[in-house]
C-alpha cells in the first residue's frame, strides 16, 4: 500500500465520484477506478458501494476513509518537519466557548512563542459537537467536562472550576453578599445554555440532588448572546469561573455557588497516544501548563488542581 492510493481513494469519498475525482487530480478515470480496486484487493473488502449517480464508502471504506485521512496528515506533518528541521505540524484543537474565553489568547500566544511553525486550529464550539468532532477525528484535543462518549481517548484531568450566578445588581431575588446556594437561587429566573451543553447537565443534576428544577426562562446556546440576555436584566445565570474573564469589572453581579459537590471538572482529552503528531503531543503539553499556570497565577478561579 502506498500513500499516493490513500490520497485516491481519500479523493474519491470526498468528491464522491470516481470520474470527479480523477478530473480533480489530472488522471483517467480508468486509472484511477484501476488504483481502487488494486486497493480493495489489497485489503480484501469492498471499501466503495458504486452505483450510477456515484459512489459512497461502505463501513469498511468509512472505517478506512478516516484513518487513511489521520495517516496522511502525518505524513504531511513529517515531510514539513523535516523539511523545516525543527518541529512542525498542523494540530486542531477544540475549546468551548467558556473555555476560549480564559484559555483561547494564553493558548495561541505560548504556542507561538514556543512552536512557531506549528499551525494551530483553534475550534470554540459546544461541549458535545466537541465530543463528536473528536470521535470523528477532526480534532486532535479538546478540553471537555465529562468522557463518557469517549472512543479510546486519552484523558489528563486538569483542574475543576467552581460555579457563579450572574446577574444584574438590580434584579429582583438576588441575594445579598458574594456567595450563595443552589436552593437560595431556585425561584430566579435563569437563562442556560441547552440540553446538548456539558453545563446545562451538571447544572440541572445539581438541582435534582435537592429536588428541585432550575427556573429556565430561556436557552441560549451562545456565551455572549447569552450574557447579552443577562445584562438587559431578564433572567440571571449559573456559568464557570472561565466566562467570568469577559465579564468586565462591575458589570455583572457575581456570587460563587458554595455547594460543595457543585463544580466543573476541566478534562485534557485527545486521540490516543499512538495516533498524535509530535505537533499534537507538543500542543497538548502546552495546553496543559497553560492552563495550570492560569491557575496558579489567580487568573482562573479552582477548586482543584490536578498536577498530575
Amino acid at each position: 500500500m502506498e500513500l499516493r492510493q490513500l490520497r485516491y481513494f481519500v479523493r474519491v469519498v470526498e468528491a464522491g465520484s470516481i470520474g470527479r475525482a480523477a478530473t480533480s487530480i489530472g488522471m483517467v478515470t480508468s486509472a484511477l477506478s484501476q488504483q481502487i480496486s488494486r486497493l480493495e484487493g489489497e485489503l480484501s473488502t469492498r471499501l466503495l458501494q458504486r452505483s450510477a449517480s456515484g459512489v459512497v464508502p461502505t463501513d469498511a471504506g468509512l472505517a478506512f476513509f478516516r484513518q487513511a485521512q489521520l495517516a496522511l496528515r502525518h505524513a504531511d506533518d513529517a515531510v514539513q518537519a523535516a523539511q523545516q528541521a525543527r518541529l512542525a505540524g498542523h494540530v486542531s484543537v477544540g475549546l468551548s466557548s467558556t473555555t476560549a474565553a480564559i484559555l483561547g489568547a494564553p493558548f495561541l500566544q505560548a504556542m507561538n512563542e514556543r512552536y512557531p511553525d506549528i499551525r494551530l486550529h483553534l475550534v470554540e464550539a459546544l461541549s458535545g459537537h466537541l465530543s463528536d468532532m473528536l470521535n470523528g477525528r477532526l480534532l486532535d484535543l479538546a478540553i471537555v467536562f465529562h468522557a463518557e462518549s469517549a472512543r479510546r481517548w486519552s484523558i489528563m484531568p486538569l483542574l475543576d472550576e467552581p460555579l457563579f450566578l450572574c446577574a444584574r445588581r438590580d434584579m429582583p431575588g438576588l441575594p445579598p453578599g458574594d456567595t450563595t446556594r443552589l436552593e437560595a437561587i431556585a425561584d430566579l429566573p435563569l437563562v442556560l445554555p441547552s440540553g446538548r451543553h456539558g453545563l446545562r447537565a451538571l447544572v440541572n443534576n445539581a438541582f435534582l440532588q435537592l429536588g428541585q428544577t432550575p427556573r429556565v426562562v430561556a436557552e441560549v446556546d451562545g456565551l455572549s448572546l447569552l450574557m447579552d440576555v443577562v445584562q438587559l436584566g431578564i433572567a440571571a445565570t449559573i456559568q464557570p469561573s472561565s466566562a467570568t474573564a469577559r465579564i468586565a469589572p462591575g458589570q455583572l453581579h457575581m456570587l460563587r455557588i458554595d455547594d460543595a459537590n457543585l463544580f466543573r471538572p476541566n478534562l485534557l482529552a485527545s486521540l490516543s497516544e499512538d495516533e498524535l503528531s509530535p505537533a499534537a503531543l507538543a500542543a497538548r503539553l502546552v495546553l496543559a501548563d497553560v492552563s495550570r499556570m492560569l491557575a496558579r497565577d489567580g487568573k482562573w478561579a479552582v477548586v482543584a488542581l490536578h498536577d498530575s
